[in-house]
């Protein structure tokens, strides 16, 4: 009854706190497809770079995100943005990349070869092929990466509360060093809710942008 005593009597701060989690998550992931998606798309033409890539990001998320948000407070430091949103945006879009870059990049090399051939011979040049064949059968694939990175780093957003990037992490940050357990339970419940809620709603955006076609036949028993 105290924590949720404590939620409703905090709700104005819940929601402030959970507008600036959602601000920091959003802008990064939304970059990360901005970058992510070509790189994936370009690293189909070459095996041995996709290797390389694809290793590189690998090592990036394995990197614990306190150690990255350290290294990254004395580099920004030189432009005056050492902590703050700048570092949690740039942490939570390295992060972001592997789900992405290899969801794209297996989306698309796993088109069937026939369809482009018929791509091909119907006079599709690669770009066209790419824009009306290719990646809207990658869609569903692609959207399944960008869930993983959003879910996974809204968690990884908390932890940016410790240097000064607000969110959610506030309750948890503070509940730890005031040894608070209802600032820590409100903090890890709505970091939770927010995760599913929008799971759910790129779920639900996945479904809306997969062609028609791709949709009945997944409903299609095989």
């Amino acid at each position: 009854m105290e924590i949720l005593s404590y939620i409703i009597a905090n709700w104005d701060l819940i929601m402030v706190r959970t507008g600036q989690h959602i601000a920091i998550v959003g802008v990064a992931v939304g970059l990360a497809i901005l970058t992510g998606v070509p790189i994936g798309i370009l690293i189909t033409q070459n095996k041995r770079l996709a290797t390389g890539v694809l290793y590189v990001a690998s090592i990036i998320i394995t990197i614990p995100s306190i150690a990255l948000f350290g290294i990254m407070i004395p580099v920004l430091s030189l432009i005056g943005q050492g902590i703050g949103y700048l570092p949690a945006v740039i942490a939570v879009l390295l992060y972001s990349q592997l789900p992405i870059i290899r969801n794209t990049y297996t989306a698309i090399s796993n088109v069937d070869p026939a369809l482009r051939e018929a791509g091909r011979g119907m006079g599709l040049t690669r770009l066209q092929r790419l824009r009306e064949v290719e990646l809207p059968l990658a869609v569903p694939v692609i959207m399944a990466g960008v869930r993983i990175a959003v879910v996974m780093n809204i968690g990884v957003t908390a932890i940016a509360a410790y240097i000064g990037a607000g969110g959610l992490g506030d309750f948890i940050s503070r509940g730890i060093s005031q040894t608070d357990p209802r600032q820590l339970v409100t903090g890890a419940l709505a970091v939770s809710v927010l995760a599913v809620a929008a799971d759910f709603a790129l779920l639900g955006l996945q479904r809306l942008l997969t062609s028609p076609g791709l949709r009945e036949t997944a409903r299609t028993p095989a």
